[in-house]
């Protein structure tokens, strides 16, 4: 099993950046597939950027490419995403997620573990 915690979240004006930080316990770190997803007030929750299990390859919500880059550090057992030019429509609730395998998904459904979430919220 692996345990998730995310940081980095916070309050920011339009056009200004955050990190976020997902930090995992456990020693197989580099088994899993890491997304990070969101849920805005009244919505579903959507994929934002899913990362490979060595880093190779990456899916972007189309929303978000060119703006945000996930990344990980498997000997850091951490993965990361930095936001940049945000909007007030990227304010949500952002959580990482793991899944065994090595297949990239966007499907929520597909992840097993879930951290508790970091609120971002963007003003105008």
């Amino acid at each position: 099993q692996v345990q998730l915690v995310e940081s980095g979240g916070g309050l920011v004006q339009a056009g200004g950046s955050l990190r976020l930080s997902c930090a995992a316990s456990g020693r197989t770190f580099s088994s899993y597939v890491m997304g990070w997803f969101r849920q805005a007030p009244g919505k579903e929750r959507e994929v934002v950027a899913v990362i490979s299990l060595r880093g190779s390859r990456t899916y972007y919500a189309d929303s978000v490419k060119g703006r945000f880059t996930i990344s990980r550090d498997n000997a850091k057992n951490t993965v990361f995403l930095p936001m940049n030019s945000l909007k007030p429509e990227d304010t949500a609730v952002y959580s990482c997620a793991a899944k065994l395998g090595v297949e990239v998904t966007a499907n929520p459904d597909e992840y097993g573990y879930w951290g508790q979430g970091t609120q971002v919220t963007v003003s105008p």
